[in-house]
């Protein structure tokens, strides 16, 4: 086959590199040049094209560099800067995957080929002539969670080569084939932003307006923020309290009121019942995926496992549509449950990601309905 590459510089890409050659595919190279905010530079940019180039020298081939600069700062920060200015949480890796890498890229340059590789920790299966996105064989690696906004079409055109290996064997093979980034650390952080701080970059483009923070419990003002879009819901770091620990449990946008919890105990902090909206089923819903039972009333409920941010740990629950409202129970408790971040969706054995759905608001649920019944009315 004819395989687009995604490469980074790190060892991951690398290594599908000499997986995909070993399998005797033709490989073109390509690495995403994406900008910062102020449209100079980019994150190690230099550093990662040089071991690009490398690894390309290295099998001889092709390698092109692309911008995706103006792009990535339309649709995903832009969806992200918005997001948090609704005092919700955005997921902007989830949205790079959809929109640039397997978006924008795919329409530009990976439709020419076969298919298109990544360094992802994932893995694309197919069953009854269906391709479906499956997690890796890395529980601690797995990031079918990024990538749990794909459309089924993006999936199909989509290798993951790495699903199969853990992250050991992956530097071990790099080793094994002295590939030149075989000890390169992972990059951490949130790579558009390069060093400048991610509540500086905010302030940047929100910028600051004081407000109290409230203990939830006492209803007391214990200190002051400086603006409600510096935090999400689960939050512990940064709030510069005495006393704690202390988690964000609470936000109040209209009146820019920060609520806290004091300790790791408290029941503020978790929830079981997890409101969705916008959902995204890769291969199809899992009302029709999964057996489905009906409690009589006109809901629908399937079996799920589910995650609600990037951690190996799985939960538990059942999936409910009815009338419109999707709903996620879950059998033990959640914390942090931060409305504008997603749920990812996963079989009852965790093997299959059927795909994610907004955490929403009761507030957000009541307006929506509202709406609803004032057209309906019209």
């Amino acid at each position: 086959m004819r395989i687009a590459v995604l490469i980074s510089g790190g060892v991951d890409s690398a290594v599908v590199v000499h997986k995909l050659l070993q399998e005797g595919h033709e490989l073109h190279l390509f690495y995403i040049r994406i900008g910062m905010d102020n449209g100079e530079g980019d994150c190690s940019a230099d550093e990662d094209i040089e071991i690009c180039t490398l690894i390309a020298r290295k099998y001889n081939l092709p390698l092109k560099v692309v911008s995706l600069h103006e792009e990535y700062w339309q649709y995903v920060m832009k969806y992200a800067l918005d997001t948090v200015g609704k005092g919700l949480t955005p997921h902007p890796d989830m949205m790079c995957n959809k929109l640039i890498k397997f978006g924008f890229f795919e329409d530009r340059w990976g439709k020419e080929f076969d298919k298109t590789a990544t360094g992802h920790y994932a893995s694309v299966i197919e069953k009854e002539g269906r391709f479906f996105l499956a997690t890796a064989k890395d529980p601690v690696k797995d990031q079918t969670d990024f990538l749990a906004q794909i459309s089924y079409d993006q999936l199909s055109h989509l290798l993951f080569p790495l699903g199969t290996m853990t992250k050991a064997e992956v530097r071990e093979l790099a080793k094994e084939v002295a590939l030149p980034n075989a000890s390169r650390k992972d990059s951490q952080g949130i790579c558009f932003l390069g060093k400048i701080d991610y509540n500086d970059f905010i302030a940047r483009h929100l910028g600051e307006r004081e407000g109290p923070v409230v203990d939830i419990a006492t209803g007391k003002k214990i200190g002051v923020h400086k603006g409600y879009w510096f935090f999400t819901i689960g939050q512990r770091k940064g709030l510069g309290l005495s006393g704690g620990p202390w988690f964000v449990v609470r936000k109040n946008v209209r009146d820019n009121v920060i609520y806290v919890s004091n300790g790791y105990d408290t029941r503020l902090q978790y929830g079981r019942r997890i409101l969705l909206e916008e959902p995204n089923w890769i291969s199809g819903s899992p009302f029709d995926i999964l057996p489905a039972a009906s409690d009589g009333d006109d809901k629908t409920i399937v079996d799920v496992t589910f995650k609600t941010r990037h951690s190996p740990e799985f939960y538990h629950g059942h999936l409910s549509l009815s009338d419109g409202s999707l709903v996620l129970e879950s059998d033990s408790d959640v914390q942090g449950i931060a409305p504008g971040q997603f749920a990812i969706v996963y079989t009852p054995d965790r093997g299959i990601c059927l795909g994610s759905a907004m955490i929403s608001t009761p507030e957000r649920k009541r307006r929506r309905r509202g709406q609803r019944h004032i057209n309906d009315k019209n």
